[in-house]
């Protein structure tokens, strides 16, 4: 239920995130964390039994058991690496939410947040120098080449489960999840955020009022989307006088890939894809899919069919743009449906027949689709360097705890919710209003670990709303999945991927915009040849193959 996503490239997988590194001096001078982690950093190849001796110590003076407090001694704090929240009015770490969480555990936070529109572009470089210093991080990425982990940042979690049952509890019960985050060497270091299911998944939504104006049913087609599009920008659609006011479709590039590569056969989120047969290709360097995708959303482009503006639309933008009832489609998270979108209409009355709907995907020549399945992302990891190691593991634990995640998801009892005498949570009228619930820290995955409940969210949205999610489940196919690379994988990902995605998104601008003549398409296709593109298609390739024969033993 992450909300309003900053305008990022989700190529890299992921998620962009943004923090600034600060300080982990706690003064705990703890010889525990010593023990288990050397002069302060534990390497995946520490053995076992230091830390089972370390744990136990800390159990004589702190019995903590997966409930609050963690420590028993005052005067304790930890600093932790993570990101603001994307809402602008949102301070999260003075969300009541967030605030109870380090309340609860019986401790103080030194919050280092740097913004979550720059997240990975700080940290990746911190973390590549080693120039980090808090006891817990959000990563920057989802560390898939290992990259993190062998140069010894992160502690091996599995080595303080006795001290984790909140967390070593939900893996048993996940065992999909617990052999997702087992690295090559048999460690799990990280924390995830999942996203598990098909539902609220990203999706393209049309303003219905509009639709009803034009006298047209929601497009499914390219040709038709065309059609919807040419008339919402030559007619007054919100009966202001001004048939030139109108901004026919109001996209983040964010989700440019997303909206239309489905139509043309390619899965660009991630950029790699298997086909029936198991063969893994790269969507950017298909030489003839993704140039008739580039034609097509260059062909919006000319038009004025999407926003001229689009690669520095964020989402307060194309919020103010529906308020103003200026533009009649978007393509983004289910959430925004009701939540930011509908809510926000002049004309809204609570029902599907004024509000911005989810629709089908666009197909073309390839029936289109929208990505779901179990995700993992925004992972935490307590640092090696950290001074108090074990308080580290114990507080991401409790905030892990099934107390906290309920009250992720739900909220606060009296506020958010209340129970009624069948003993079922109902939401308040106050939960209704999304800035508010924002601030409340509702699902505060920026700088805790959180996973999705589909359950908390039927029951805040409206009906028409949750009746499309569960309609669109039939549209929703199974992303690129989580495997971790082998140490010789990571050599040659590590060498190339960048410099890959980086040419693919700058030449994917370049071409939409026409910054960049199609004719020169080719020369685009031939530069994979020096990045290395058939290494890396040889790796993904080995990794698929592997994860495929894995999950059919």
């Amino acid at each position: 239920m992450k909300a309003k996503k900053a305008t990022a490239a989700l190529l890299a997988v992921g998620m962009t995130l943004t923090m600034l590194a600060g300080c982990g001096q706690n003064n705990s001078g703890s010889s525990d964390s010593t023990a288990a982690g050397g002069s302060g950093t534990q390497q995946a190849g520490d053995t076992k039994p230091a830390a089972e001796s370390a744990s136990a110590e800390a159990e004589t003076k702190d019995p903590y058991d997966g409930t609050g407090p963690i420590t028993l001694e005052e005067g304790k704090e930890l600093t932790i690496l993570a990101e603001t929240s994307n809402y602008a009015n949102v301070d999260i770490t003075a969300a009541p939410i967030v605030k109870k969480v380090v309340e609860d555990a019986g401790i103080s936070v030194d919050w280092q947040l740097i913004d979550f529109n720059s997240y990975a572009e700080s940290v990746s470089p911190m973390l590549a120098s080693g120039n980090v210093e808090a006891d817990i991080v959000l990563l920057p990425d989802n560390d898939l080449n290992q990259t993190y982990i062998k140069s010894g940042l992160f502690v091996p979690l599995n080595q303080y489960f006795d001290i984790m049952p909140n967390y070593s509890g939900w893996l048993d019960e996940h065992p999909d999840t617990k052999a997702a985050m087992t690295a090559e060497d048999g460690n799990i270091y990280y924390i995830p955020k999942t996203d598990d299911g098909y539902n609220y998944r990203p999706n393209l939504m049309y303003n219905q009022v509009w639709l009803d104006k034009a006298n047209m049913e929601a497009p499914d087609t390219l040709d038709g989307f065309v059609e919807m599009l040419r008339y919402f920008r030559d007619h007054d659609m919100n009966d202001d006088g001004d048939t030139t006011d109108e901004i026919p479709l109001s996209l983040m590039a964010y989700f440019v890939p997303s909206t239309f590569g489905p139509a043309f056969g390619l899965e660009l989120e991630g950029g790699f894809q298997a086909d029936e047969n198991g063969n893994v290709t790269y969507g950017y360097a298909d030489a003839e899919k993704y140039k008739k995708y580039l034609e097509f959303v260059h062909s919006l482009y000319e038009e004025g069919l999407l926003e001229q503006e689009y690669l520095s639309l964020d989402r307060d933008q194309v919020v103010e743009r529906i308020a103003n009832d200026k533009t009649g489609a978007t393509f983004d998270f289910s959430w925004a449906m009701s939540m930011m979108f509908s809510n926000v209409l002049p004309y809204y009355d609570g029902t599907a027949d004024t509000a911005f709907v989810g629709v089908a995907p666009l197909s073309g020549e390839y029936e289109g689709f929208y990505l779901g399945g179990k995700g993992y992302s925004n992972m935490y990891g307590v640092s090696s360097k950290s001074d108090d190691i074990e308080l580290a593991v114990k507080f991401l634990d409790f905030a892990y705890s099934d107390a906290n995640q309920e009250m992720y998801n739900w909220g606060i009892e009296g506020e958010s919710y209340t129970v009624d005498d069948q003993g079922n949570k109902v939401y308040t009228e106050k939960a209704s209003d999304n800035d508010w619930l924002q601030q409340l820290g509702i699902n505060p995955t920026f700088v805790l670990p959180c996973n999705t409940s589909k359950i908390s969210t039927d029951a805040l949205l409206p009906e028409w709303h949750v009746e499309i999610d569960e309609w669109q489940e039939q549209f929703i196919r199974d992303p690129w999945p989580f495997i971790y690379s082998t140490e010789e994988e990571s050599d040659i990902l590590n060498s190339y991927l960048v410099d890959i995605q980086t040419y693919a998104s700058e030449n994917q601008t370049a071409f939409i915009t026409g910054t960049k003549s199609l004719d020169e398409f080719d020369d685009y296709i031939a530069g994979f040849d020096s990045l290395h593109l058939d290494d890396v298609l040889a790796v993904k390739q080995q990794q698929y193959t592997r994860y495929y024969n894995n999950l059919n033993q």
